[in-house]
């Protein structure tokens, strides 16, 4: 049967933490007419979506623009801009929503949705820009007429849906730095590195948003944001820092944690004759000696989502009957029963291989984060974890080895490692095939299974949604048993708040402000 526990833990503190402090009379069952928000932002100097470079900002630009589709609390895809969708092989048929128009009145259509896709391909080309996976779902588009459009697509695939969530400008402005959007909200003013005001979208096809007046206050520090929101200068802060996790939901504060799309793994290299992590049992030892939750818990202070699988918890996409198994003893185990013992007593497994003695010892890197260490903390953790059932991961004095993340990546091409701490920024689309296909651009480790590449050849022609997620639990049935690396957690940000503004359970990036503007319609 299978497991809800971990969903069902999300929702129940999200909706109790809602009840508490709306319940005490000085939280805001009032939100009045403006929110005063606080985030990092020390380079956008533009508004479009297309070219985004910092992850908080598109917070803001989230309410601005709109895609075809969007994402619901669980994570489907749901008719935003588009009307309706038909589909005839690798032919869709979008049609327009009547009623949809831009922050200045003018119709939004079909032909805006075709340039808007023609302007991320051009991007594309170039290596820019936030949507340039599009090129591999669309192949073409042609706009019919004002209402209606054609998108032919590179296979017949359910996924192709969640892609279809990019932001749609108005035809003459999608190379404009400060284009018009269709969202609740638009631009008042804006001082890069300073402020920007949103106020309500008048010409908005869903109604008058409920907070009229969002005034975004920017620094250029996690310190002073928390400064400025323990001074109570701001309702509210958006920060990825881990030291925001240390906030606890309280009688008039609200700590809401955000999911990124940065999954952090333990990466495992298993080439062809790469002793002795080649032997599933050495790497299912070492997930079974690793406790992800005291590593997430003493670490990111909350601001890490646990998963064990490369999909986010707490979504249709996810089979949380999969749990992670932190059981030393049968770490040792499985190390005895693949040949490994300490028979020196030196502390570290060793066994004979080719009539010489080799002790179980493994290069262990991870890269550095820009004024984070975190990481490297995390990584330390795991290193003495793996030594206290007899694997020596690290130097020589079992310290792991830090590089840069430059290095890093030489390094992971070459498949000059043992172990790598590391990141990968999960796409819009769930579909992991990047990470577990052979050869496929993120497989660092050489991973190999024919179960699993025809697991993805079916997945990737599901047209069906009940199919696309039945073959998502194949999935990560099979990476669970072969175990290729080690998923670990999804980082989280921290929404901190006096205000509340939204009801919206799954709060993910980039949309971390969604349901403000329904929140009490």
């Amino acid at each position: 049967m299978r497991s809800i526990s971990k969903t069902f833990l999300r929702i129940s503190c999200l909706c109790l933490a809602l009840l508490f402090l709306c319940g005490n009379a000085q939280a805001s069952s009032d939100l009045g007419d403006t929110l005063d928000l606080g985030m990092i932002s020390v380079k956008t100097t533009f508004l479009n979506p297309l070219l985004s470079e910092e992850r908080e900002f598109q917070s803001l630009t989230a309410l601005m623009y709109e895609g075809l589709f969007s994402l619901d609390d669980d994570y489907r895809p749901q008719p935003c801009l588009a009307e309706s969708c038909s589909q005839s092989g690798t032919k869709w048929t979008i049609t327009m929503r009547q009623d949809v128009t831009f922050s200045d009145g003018t119709p939004c259509t079909a032909y805006d949705v075709a340039a808007t896709i023609e302007q991320i391909f051009s991007l594309a080309e170039e290596g820019r820009g936030q949507y340039t996976q599009l090129k591999y779902i669309i192949s073409s588009v042609k706009a019919n007429d004002a209402t209606s459009l054609t998108l032919t697509m590179n296979r017949s695939y359910y996924g192709s849906l969640f892609a279809l969530t990019f932001p749609v400008l108005p035809q003459n402005q999608v190379n404009d730095m400060f284009p018009l959007g269709t969202g609740p909200y638009k631009a008042d003013a804006f001082r890069p590195g300073d402020y920007f005001y949103l106020s309500a979208n008048p010409y908005w096809w869903q109604g008058v948003p409920s907070i009229p007046n969002i005034n975004v206050h920017f620094n250029t520090t996690n310190r002073k944001l928390i400064e400025d929101y323990e001074l109570n200068l701001i309702d509210a802060a958006i920060s990825r820092s881990a030291s925001a996790g240390q906030y606890q939901t309280g009688l008039t504060n609200l700590n809401l944690s955000y999911r990124t799309r940065q999954l952090e793994v333990l990466l495992m290299n298993h080439r062809a004759n790469s002793f002795p992590l080649d032997d599933i049992r050495v790497r299912q030892a070492i997930s079974y000696a690793i406790d992800i939750d005291a590593v997430a818990n003493a670490v990111y202070a909350g601001t890490a989502e646990r998963v064990d699988t490369p999909m986010p918890y707490g979504t249709w996409m996810y089979d949380d009957s999969i749990t992670h198994e932190y059981n030393p003893d049968k770490a040792r185990q499985m190390l005895a029963d693949a040949g490994w013992a300490d028979s020196d007593g030196d502390g570290v497994l060793d066994q004979i291989v080719d009539g010489k003695p080799r002790n179980l010892k493994l290069q262990f890197h991870v890269y550095e984060e820009q004024d984070n260490t975190v990481r490297t903390l995390a990584a330390q953790m795991i290193s003495d974890m793996l030594a206290a059932v007899g694997i020596k991961a690290g130097d020589g004095s079992g310290n792991v080895t830090t590089i840069t993340y430059a290095r890093a990546k030489e390094r992971l091409a070459a498949g000059n490692f043992d172990l790598m701490l590391c990141a990968f920024q999960m796409d819009v689309v769930p579909d992991p095939g990047f990470l577990l296909m052979s050869n496929n651009t993120g497989n660092f480790g050489a991973y190999k299974s024919t179960a699993m590449d025809n697991l993805f050849k079916d997945f990737r022609k599901a047209s069906d949604p009940d199919e696309y997620q039945s073959l998502l639990y194949q999935i990560q049935e099979q990476f669970i048993a072969d175990c290729p690396f080690l998923c670990l957690y999804y980082r989280c940000g921290a929404l901190l708040t006096r205000k509340v503004f939204t009801t919206e359970r799954d709060i993910r990036e980039p949309e971390i402000l969604r349901g403000i503007e329904s929140v009490g319609k």
